[in-house]
């Protein structure tokens, strides 16, 4: 069985914001602990939550036997030295390092199954979700590209992985725009929160 670890990134400055983001309500929890329940809630077989001593406060919502809790004290060096601390903290036996933001609470868990099911399906390769022709996250590499993974530097994150091995993407369209909605300012938090309320009243 191939097995997926997921790394929930979530050490950020949230510097557009001026407020920690991912301590935001989101229905009856925060924006971190719902997009942390998305991925405990799917078939990855563990979850490495990076965070700081500025998001440590976060470590209140991490429960869990699947949930491995990793300090990044170089936050503020950029999303790089998140992935690689995470990454030291993955499973030896996991093939697949799926890249999650914390920020991203309108991603659906049966998307992220489907991603996995992808990546299993195709041995090798890098899985990427788009919506109308945009790629987003999360992202799943296959444990070979581990060594590039660990040379990104600053704010950098696979984009440039993407791109050097473009052969080896395999972009599974998706029809949630949750793969590409992200919160970076006041915004954003209040139009994804308005998109959640119509999605329940739907629903």
């Amino acid at each position: 069985m191939v097995k997926v670890s997921a790394v929930l990134l979530g050490a950020g400055e949230s510097k557009r914001m001026g407020v920690d983001k991912l301590s935001l309500p989101w229905g009856k929890r925060t924006v971190f602990d719902h997009c942390l329940r998305t991925l405990l809630q799917s078939e990855v077989e563990e979850v490495i939550v990076v965070l700081s001593n500025r998001t440590k406060e976060l470590m209140a919502h991490v429960r869990g036997g699947r949930v491995k809790v990793v300090m990044n004290p170089y936050y503020r060096r950029g999303m790089s030295t998140s992935i690689r601390r995470a990454i030291q903290a993955i499973h030896l036996r996991s093939q697949g390092i799926l890249i999650a933001l914390g920020d991203q609470p309108l991603l659906k868990t049966r998307t992220v199954n489907a991603l996995i099911r992808v990546f299993i399906g195709n041995k090798g390769g890098i899985v990427v979700p788009s919506f109308k022709g945009r790629r987003g996250h999360p992202v799943i590499f296959d444990r070979k590209y581990e060594k590039e993974l660990l040379k990104l530097r600053k704010d950098a994150g696979g984009r440039s992985i993407l791109r050097r091995y473009s052969e080896s993407v395999l972009e599974l369209r998706t029809r949630s725009e949750g793969v590409v909605k992200d919160m970076d300012t006041w915004e954003e938090y209040k139009k994804e929160l308005r998109v959640r309320s119509c999605q329940l009243r739907v629903g």
